[in-house]
């Protein structure tokens, strides 16, 4: 049995870098004026306004906790790591690992984070279907085609992890594209 083994997140390219700090700006400023313009405390229009003022910082807060910081591989799951929290995906029927750096170019979210401290989420694609996506920087993407679904993870050191996961799957279609 190989040991799992662990590759970080691409590096967050310069594009991420801006709409995450735009972003922040952008949720503080809102969250300053919601609140401020929240009713003097009495019944439910106070604290309806007090939760439309707190929704933008919990959203900022979710995208902060779930920022992508490694990926670990094993012969049975990959765990994606993230700041609080982790995601596990089991590996059993992994039939295809390839590299895809125009990813993003056709894709479409149809929810989840799409630029505040990474990208995450369900997405859809004329050439993948629907996928999940758990990412930095799609110049870095790697497609895992499972049985039942497909995931698009983006690890810093790409042929490396594909490499990895073909010493763990030999039978395993590795492509890249």
């Amino acid at each position: 049995m190989k040991p799992a083994s662990f590759f970080a997140s691409a590096p967050w390219p310069r594009a991420l870098q801006m709409s995450s700090a735009l972003g922040t700006v952008l949720i503080a400023g809102v969250s300053i004026g919601a609140y401020r313009a929240v009713p003097v405390p009495s019944g439910f229009t106070h604290y309806f306004g007090l939760m439309v003022a707190l929704l933008p910082p919990s959203l900022f807060f979710w995208s902060f906790a779930t920022i992508v910081t490694g990926y670990t591989v094993s012969q049975h799951e990959l765990i994606i790591h993230r700041l609080f929290c982790s995601t596990t995906i089991p590996l059993a029927g992994i039939r295809q690992v390839y590299l895809e750096s125009a990813l993003c170019k056709d894709a479409t979210r149809l929810i989840g984070n799409a630029g505040l401290f990474g990208f995450s989420g369900l997405y859809q694609s004329p050439r993948l279907g629907r996928f999940r996506l758990f990412a930095t920087d799609f110049k870095h993407a790697v497609v895992l085609v499972l049985a039942d679904r497909t995931v698009v993870i983006t690890p810093e050191a790409t042929q490396a992890f594909a490499d990895y996961l073909h010493r763990l799957f030999p039978a395993v279609k590795t492509v890249a594209i």
